[in-house]
């Protein structure tokens, strides 16, 4: 078997923050249990025995939210002692964190670089852009909060990167983004689109993401990117980092580049399975590990067709000259709308259309090309 991914959820949709944008609430908005409360620990027993007899090579756990620290230290702490006695294949466990940091200390940290954890701490660059739509429960900013939350992860060496959420009001100012993570050091990012709510017609809010604004920071960021290279101190933006594995003849790591779905198995608190962290509703919940076994949820995912219809190309995909780099992107992206109301509606998608960003990928490619396939050729003779 391939490596195996696996997502949970350990505390549902629950947060100590209030994001404008997250796109986890929208969802939990749109199915018929909106939160399933803290994973038990029977729960968690149950999916972790399913997962590790079916896993064998590398397994990975990934741990979201909602804010998925909000379900205890002791909780990690059970995830650990459990993996002991339920890894029957002596699989190689790798575990990732993504959190916002608000509830990270030193005895977080410390359990968290005792186990290597790999952690994303989400923050949208400094204060102002930051506390724009990053906000607590009673409606304040968090920017200082998680920059103490860095330190204190540097303090313990804990291994993260940063995680920030492309935003119109980021694309406006992207080189003080960038110049701002290059003087705190932080040399590992990951910057996700922003998501509009499920169903409706993109670019309604005042955080939405379009076309013009995605290429405008696309090519800002590539920019600052083939600069750090060419001055000898490499940074790590994971979209341009895995389209250099795509040009190596390498299968990119980050799910949307590689021209359908990834095998994925995100896991609610109650156990339920879902093939996407993005189609976490209701008519896309392909079983429960709290009653099936990982062979039930599998062909449920294959019956699904979740990831075989993300795989047919738009008809204009065919002929594109950048279909080698490009592969279509993400599913979320390319959702069809037919007079601003999604199709199929209330049913999973059978036929999805072109991606929502396809002229900034167009514009982006045709300005850094040349560039990027040079970063390549110097990366490869390791120069």
């Amino acid at each position: 078997m391939p490596p195996l991914s696996v997502m949970i959820k350990p505390a549902s949709g629950l947060c100590n923050m209030r994001c404008r944008y997250c796109f986890y609430a929208d969802e939990t908005e749109k199915r018929t249990t909106p939160t399933f409360g803290m994973m038990t620990e029977e729960t968690l027993k149950k999916v972790l025995t399913h997962v590790l007899a079916a896993a064998t090579g590398t397994c990975t756990l990934a741990f979201q939210g909602g804010e998925p620290t909000l379900a205890g230290l002791p909780f990690f702490q059970k995830v650990m002692e459990l993996e002991k006695e339920l890894n029957v294949n002596h699989c190689r466990i790798e575990h990732a964190l993504q959190t916002n940091g608000l509830l990270i200390d030193d005895k977080w940290a410390a359990f968290l670089s005792e186990n290597h954890f790999l952690v994303g701490v989400s923050l949208d660059g400094p204060k102002e852009l930051h506390d724009k739509n990053r906000l607590d429960v009673n409606g304040k900013g968090t920017w200082s909060r998680v920059m103490h939350a860095i330190q204190i992860l540097k303090k313990h060496r804990v291994n993260f990167n940063i995680l920030s959420v492309v935003t119109s009001d980021l694309c406006r100012c992207t080189g003080k983004v960038l110049g701002f993570y290059a003087r705190n050091g932080f040399t590992y990012r990951q910057f996700i689109p922003c998501l509009d709510p499920l169903g409706e017609e993109r670019g309604q809010h005042p955080w939405s993401l379009t076309p013009d604004l995605y290429a405008r920071y696309l090519k800002e960021s590539f920019d600052s990117w083939y600069r750090d290279i060419r001055e000898g101190h490499k940074t790590y933006h994971r979209y341009f980092d895995n389209l250099l594995l795509i040009m190596d003849g390498q299968w990119p790591e980050a799910c949307g580049m590689g021209g359908l779905c990834g095998r994925q198995f995100v896991i609610e608190a109650d156990g339920s399975v879902y093939p996407c962290d993005f189609y976490m509703l209701d008519v896309y919940c392909i079983g429960n590990f709290s009653t099936d076994d990982f062979e039930t949820v599998e062909k449920n995912r294959n019956a699904l067709g979740f990831q075989r219809i993300s795989a047919i190309p738009h008809d204009d995909c065919r002929h594109c000259r950048w279909k080698s780099l490009c592969r279509g992107g993400c599913r979320r992206d390319r959702d069809l709308f037919e007079d601003g109301v999604p199709v199929p509606g209330e049913k999973p998608a059978q036929k999805l259309g072109k991606n929502y960003f396809c002229p900034a990928y167009q514009e982006f490619f045709a300005y850094a090309y040349p560039r990027l396939y040079e970063v390549y050729q110097l990366l490869s003779q390791g120069t």
